[in-house]
């Protein structure tokens, strides 16, 4: 005959199962890690008027360049490894959008460069990104060209 739990079985066999929840140790790890990405920003955004760009400059070279390092950091399995220690301070600056974009196509590399992870770039925020830097490649040539007349 089989044994059906009561709703307080089962609840005792669900606080045995879970996890403790160590919401504010998370919260400093988040706000920490968060943090340090930000300032790893702005020591690059820093970096980059000292050399000379202008704010405007600066900031779109800043926001490629934690793309990149996302992206890479993702690729090398580095970020992922981030995150699962950081939660969600890794998830909120741009680096996270970048991880967002490669994992996604890092999971389907098995199954080719074009029916895996070029089709899976398209999830979540990959249209984003490729058609928004195809866009300002095409605008940016546009102007380059019309630019010699």
């Amino acid at each position: 005959m089989k044994h059906e739990m009561t709703n307080n079985e089962y609840n005792e066999y669900i606080k045995k199962k879970t996890p403790n929840s160590k919401l504010f140790t998370n919260c400093i790890k988040a706000f920490i890690s968060g943090g340090i990405i930000c300032v790893i920003g702005q020591c690059i955004l820093t970096l980059l008027r000292k050399w000379g760009l202008d704010d405007e400059s600066a900031g779109t070279f800043t926001s490629i360049i934690l793309i990149f390092l996302g992206a890479l950091l993702t690729g090398l399995d580095i970020y992922p490894k981030i995150a699962k220690f950081a939660g969600a301070g890794t998830i909120v600056p741009i680096t996270g959008f970048a991880n967002s974009v490669v994992s996604p196509a890092l999971e389907a590399k098995t199954e080719g460069m074009i029916l895996g992870v070029g089709a899976k770039i398209f999830t979540i925020a990959g249209p984003v990104i490729l058609y928004g830097i195809f866009a300002s490649w095409i605008a940016g040539l546009i102007y380059w060209i019309i630019g010699l007349f």
